[in-house]
């Protein structure tokens, strides 16, 4: 075995120099993948956790540059559920077995405080746990959440060079984004974060210090896709990730923190066919199928392509089993509290 990937197999950590080396070199791939997959079956099982993402608003106050929702984008119909839409997918996940609704928004203050958690609270009764993904919020605010019931919180970094972060990101702060995942992990949250390939001037030496930077805030969960260019956004002719070094940065992820929760994300799939597939034999363990009314997912553009399936819940599953059986994979029955996260509650 490759010496490095020898040492990251036992110690689960590397110097940002050696994990350079590490991403340069493509020799290694088919063992840096399987290794990937072995140490996924030793730490988190065999078993896949199906997690219901719901879109339920697609405004947002933000401008980022490679994003649909960006505020400055004309081109599409904004919209906000209401609670009946969103009990009718959650009734749906819920039929289909799902144990994890994931509540997904642009950032915005579309729905006051106190009707977000109403809606965490009234979700949570229906037995699910709740994940949210909201963007970002003042501490009282992931507070109030937490009490309703929220089980975790997906805030992406999607890059820690600070230059870049801002040149992608006009009138936020980074600062403030790591603050957030602060508040999250100290009010006990499962927290996820993850981070884009192939935005303009990202670097191998940038993957590293992405790497490490998840690596050192200890998340529970890590997602991590290629950039898709959305022709509704200032990046539009920008060339798109590479989905073999988003796949190699995927793999590396679950040998650095071996016990986390990691998806296949949706734009690998778009990249490439079975995408999501390839993810799951080679570390992943989650997917997150969209359980959005079809109407309205059309209309959640962060990219072109990511809601090509029209499925509802129940269908996505038996799809997703079919193709699971294939690899000799299973969906999971419990609600997939990451492994990460169970241990660091037992140290206390």
């Amino acid at each position: 075995m490759n010496e490095l990937l020898q040492k990251l197999e036992k110690e689960h950590i590397l110097s940002k120099k050696e994990l350079i080396i590490l991403l340069e070199d493509n020799e290694i791939n088919s063992e840096l993948f399987d290794l990937a997959n072995k140490t996924r079956e030793k730490h988190v099982g065999s078993k896949v956790h199906l997690r219901g993402l719901l879109e339920f608003s697609n405004v947002c106050s933000n401008n980022c540059k490679y994003c649909g929702l960006r505020i400055d984008n004309k081109n599409i119909e904004r919209y906000n559920l209401t609670f009946d839409d969103i009990l009718y997918s959650a009734n749906i996940a819920k039929e289909a077995g799902y144990k994890t609704l994931v509540l997904q928004s642009g950032e915005n203050q579309a729905y006051p405080r106190k009707q977000m958690k109403e809606i965490i609270s009234k979700l949570k009764k229906m037995d699910f746990a709740i994940t949210l993904s909201l963007g970002e919020k003042t501490f009282e605010e992931y507070k109030n959440y937490k009490e309703a019931g929220a089980d975790r919180y997906l805030l992406r970094i999607e890059t820690t060079d600070k230059e870049l972060y801002k040149k992608m990101h006009p009138n936020m702060s980074f600062e403030n984004r790591v603050r957030c995942l602060k508040d999250l992990k100290e009010l006990d949250y499962e927290v996820g974060s993850g981070f884009l390939i192939g935005l303009p001037e990202q670097t191998i030496s940038s993957y590293a210090d992405d790497l490490l930077f998840l690596k050192q805030i200890e998340v529970d969960m890590a997602g991590i896709g290629p950039f898709i260019p959305n022709p509704d956004t200032p990046l539009a002719n920008e060339n798109e990730g590479n989905f073999l070094l988003a796949l190699k940065i995927m793999s590396i992820m679950r040998l650095l923190l071996p016990d986390i929760n990691i998806p296949a994300t949706t734009a690998m799939e778009v990249l490439k066919p079975d995408g999501q597939i390839i993810a799951l034999q080679s570390g992943a363990n989650v997917i997150m199928p969209n359980i959005t009314k079809p109407v309205y997912r059309e209309k959640y553009s962060l990219y072109p392509g990511k809601n090509s399936n029209d499925n509802i819940a129940k269908e996505n599953s038996e799809t997703i089993k079919i193709k699971l059986q294939n690899i000799n994979r299973g969906i999971s029955e419990d609600f997939g509290i990451s492994n990460a996260y169970l241990i660091k509650k037992s140290t206390f």
